[in-house]
């Protein structure tokens, strides 16, 4: 049988309902014969390739309504009240139209309320876009007048300082720090519900992000707090209304009302009871049972995006079809009434622990859509629902039209509601029907969210199909036995510390689904992050669904075996090791010697010391990627670290590199600020074992061996350490020049003006031979003093910088300096950037042209 176009196919299958959060339409009556054979007008019989009861067409009188409402909110929400509530005037004012031309069809054909109308007439569909593109405009003109008016707009407006009381709206996130940062900021949302300013107090109810230094990562979702700041207006269509940057603790004056802390206990028990287990477990287990993934180490976070699995710690439909599948089946035994009530209790629990995000919001309401189907003891049609809740949704909130995740969420939710249906009838022509099942439900997903994706990170996931297959047997047991954890762990600690050992070993092979494909080559295929790349993909993506349709159904034959090989070699640990060395590009390059690691707005650069072993200078921020680039390059050793200042761009990766490799011998910076920064480093140093040494360039140990490696400190002196300023921390920036059989380097950190005028004058008297590679100081800042250009002259330039940066890195001027003597190749445009030795000479690989 050919496969049905998406457009007329059925809603999914039970099992494909279960975990998106929808619920399967009744099946349509089969054909006489259908599924066994037909007969010709001639008499025979024909077999029939039919594997399930026919699809029942799929009913969108309601998507025109909700894609127009969608957009409507998304310019509503940016444009001035006035404009927004003139629109839904003159949509009622189109509805009034249409309502009235119905009114004159149905007297002028009486007869029709007799007849069974098979399609809703154009008037109709016209009265039912009106009223809800009326209602969604009405909604934001609304509620943008209200954030636009009072006196905290006015405050915005002015500059002026405000007071502001509120409640924690999200919990505490943290953000990136700043290079001159000591720590971290984090982010706190406040529902603010009275604002003083200019001698007036108001109340308000409008939400306001807060960003502040560490003690705000403490406050508890629905605790109330007083802040002192000056907000800033923000961008028009975010949702927060204004900005508030401050270096104050926060004012704590009421505790969360009592079923937030009842929630915030049951999760901080779920903590407790994961303290022990594996990296892996600590940050899955409360990631798919709750969402809280703020535990989850940094390289399996960059692996589960590279191969499209973080959805599975953004609690959304496929945990709330779980959770209510679960509590619908256990109570299969009581009365309709009573398992819908249990139903709801249990729907609306879940959302107050897992928190109403957007996606998790969007979820509930399609399982109120199913209970509701349930009670009245009707089928429940997922696409009407899903439409049905994206409007309600965008009349409460129209800025969920610009939510990435409520898009990402409700994308999905459509394509499994498509198309997974049709594309398991399509595959079980050739793959056994639940095998059909489990490849079509991620490649829907897939093929619905990829050119939204696209817009978040500018590259598609090679692999992600199959890393969810993987995974996806797992994920229910994982789901419920976190859920269970949590909710048993507050009475009974001994339970849910099984129940989360159980849940571990599921997520264990979450973790190596994640990590198997993310290693494989060319998991990641860059692609323009723009608007016109995401339609191009989307444009490409219906291409090639409807080449296939046309092609008709795949059948079984001989690539059916020798996938399931392919896939045994890739996935099983010992097959998929073997064949790594056999394999192009899962290895570093032939004769590499050195790495300009891409790690953002960060430093992190590699000289190979050792057939598996290297010098590593500075590890990047935190969480940027300095051990993927260890991994890639196959480096399980590090002969010498070298850290060269205490700023949280170039050491806050350092943990993730101590628990990455061996790490023989440390030099740092004799800096002593940031003071918390220095503290935590020597702590993190003390802890791994690892000789620490205090670098300066007259010290008593300037320079020594490391592997393959000679090594020798440029700057600081033991004079200039002393008498620099103390916050002068980019001038005590340790330069190191590195000298190995293939390649001479100098590595400059931050060093600023001065320290470049003063290591000028020591490479002059030390007449110290021009290095071939030189790692530029400061990311590329305009702060380049030319003469130090000018001494070292070195054959390549590298400039360690992050994409659309805030600081102009690197400026122009600092390129131009350094153009005359060699190519200058920046992390930016061309990502990790390998140095190479080979009979030819020195050379580069890397992708300029992403």
């Amino acid at each position: 049988m050919s496969a049905a176009p998406a457009s007329t196919s059925a809603m999914p299958s039970a099992g494909t309902a279960s975990s998106t959060g929808s619920t399967p339409s009744t099946r349509s009556t089969p054909s006489a014969g259908s599924g066994t054979a037909s007969r010709s007008g001639r008499g025979r019989r024909i077999p029939s390739t039919d594997t399930g009861p026919p699809p029942a067409p799929l009913d969108v009188r309601l998507v025109p309504a909700a894609m127009l409402g969608w957009a409507g909110a998304f310019h509503a929400v940016t444009a001035r009240p006035a404009v927004a509530l003139g629109g839904a005037a003159g949509c009622l004012a189109m509805a009034a139209l249409a309502v009235h031309h119905l009114r004159r069809e149905h007297r002028r054909r009486p007869a029709a309320r007799h007849r069974a109308v098979s399609r809703t007439p154009p008037a109709g569909a016209l009265l039912l876009v009106a009223l809800v593109v009326a209602a969604v405009l009405g909604s934001a003109g609304g509620q943008v007048h209200a954030r636009s008016s009072g006196l905290l707009a006015e405050l915005t407006t002015l500059g002026a300082s405000a007071l502001l009381t509120g409640r924690v709206a999200e919990e505490p996130r943290a953000v990136a720090a700043r290079e001159w940062e000591t720590a971290g900021r984090f982010r706190v949302t406040l529902t603010v519900s009275e604002v003083s300013g200019r001698g007036r107090v108001s109340t308000a109810d409008a939400p306001v992000v807060v960003l502040g230094p560490a003690p705000w990562a403490a406050l508890s979702l629905g605790e109330q707090v007083r802040v002192r700041g000056t907000p800033l207006a923000t961008p028009p269509g975010d949702k927060a209304v204004a900005l508030l940057t401050t270096d104050r603790h926060p004012e704590r004056t009421a505790r969360p009302p009592w079923h937030l802390r009842v929630v915030g206990g049951l999760r901080a028990d779920l903590l407790a009871v994961t303290e022990d287990l594996s990296p892996q477990g600590r940050g899955l287990v409360p990631g798919i049972a709750v969402g809280d993934d703020r535990r989850l180490p940094a390289d399996l976070e960059d692996d589960m995006r590279a191969t499209s699995l973080t959805h599975l710690t953004a609690v959304s439909g496929a945990h709330v079809a779980i959770v209510l599948g679960a509590v619908l089946g256990a109570g299969v035994w009581l009365p309709r009434r009573a398992r819908v009530t249990v139903g709801a209790l249990a729907l609306v629990a879940f959302v107050a622990l897992v928190r109403p995000e957007p996606s998790v919001i969007r979820s509930a309401v399609m399982g109120g859509v199913v209970l509701a189907a349930l009670l009245l003891g009707r089928p429940a049609r997922a696409l009407p629902g899903l439409c049905a809740a994206v409007v309600a949704l965008l009349v409460l909130d129209p800025w969920l039209a610009r939510s990435f995740g409520f898009a990402l969420s409700v994308l999905a939710t459509a394509g499994l509601v498509v198309l997974a249906r049709p594309w398991a009838r399509w595959l079980s022509h050739a793959l056994p029907r639940w095998l059909a099942t489990v490849v079509a439900v991620p490649a829907a997903a897939q093929a619905a969210c990829a050119p939204v994706v696209l817009l978040l990170t500018p590259a598609i996931s090679v692999y992600a199909i199959p890393a969810n297959v993987m995974a996806a047997p797992v994920v229910p047991p994982a789901t419920v036995l976190g859920v269970g954890a949590t909710l048993v762990a507050p009475w009974w600690a001994a339970g849910a510390e099984a129940m989360v050992s159980a849940a571990s070993v599921c997520t264990a092979w979450i973790a190596l689904a994640a990590r198997t494909f993310a290693d494989l080559p060319g998991a990641q295929v860059t692609w323009p992050g723009t608007v016109a790349g995401s339609l191009l993909l989307a444009v490409l993506t219906a291409g090639a669904i409807a080449v296939l349709a046309r092609a008709g159904p795949p059948r079984a034959g001989p690539w059916l075996p020798v996938s399931a090989l392919v896939l045994v070699l890739l996935v099983v640990p010992g097959p998929r090791q073997a064949l790594s060395g056999i394999l192009p590009g899962t290895g570093p390059a032939e004769g590499w010697v050195a790495v300009q690691c891409d790690v953002g707005q960060g430093g992190a650069f590699l000289l190979r010391s050792g057939a598996a072993s290297a010098v590593l200078v500075d590890v990047g921020g935190a969480g940027s990627g300095a051990t993927e680039c260890l991994r890639d390059a196959g480096v399980e050793r590090l002969d010498l670290l070298v850290l060269t200042h205490p700023h949280a761009d170039h050491v806050g990766g350092l943990p993730e590199v101590l628990a990455a490799v061996e790490v023989e011998q440390v030099l740092v910076s004799p800096a002593a600020r940031p003071a918390d920064t220095v503290a935590a480093v020597s702590g993190q140093l003390a802890a791994a074992g690892a000789e620490v040494l205090v670098a300066t360039s007259d010290g008593a140990r300037s320079d020594g061996v490391a592997g393959a490696v000679a090594w020798e400190v440029l700057w600081p002196t033991d004079e200039a350490a002393g008498t620099l300023p103390p916050d002068a921390v980019n001038d005590r920036s340790v330069v190191v020049r590195l000298d190995a059989p293939g390649l001479s380097a100098v590595a400059l950190g931050d060093v600023e003006l001065d320290g470049q005028a003063a290591l000028v004058r020591a490479l002059r008297d030390e007449r110290a031979p021009t290095p071939e590679v030189v790692v530029m100081a400061h990311h590329g800042s305009p702060r380049q003093d030319p003469a130090l250009a000018a001494a070292l002259a070195p054959r390549l330039t590298l400039v360690s910088v992050g994409a659309d940066n805030d600081y102009g890195h690197p400026a122009p001027s600092a390129v131009d300096l350094y153009a005359p003597s060699g190519p200058v190749l920046r992390t930016d445009e061309c990502g990790p950037i390998t140095v190479v030795r080979s009979d030819a000479g020195l050379a580069t690989v890397a992708d300029c042209d992403r």
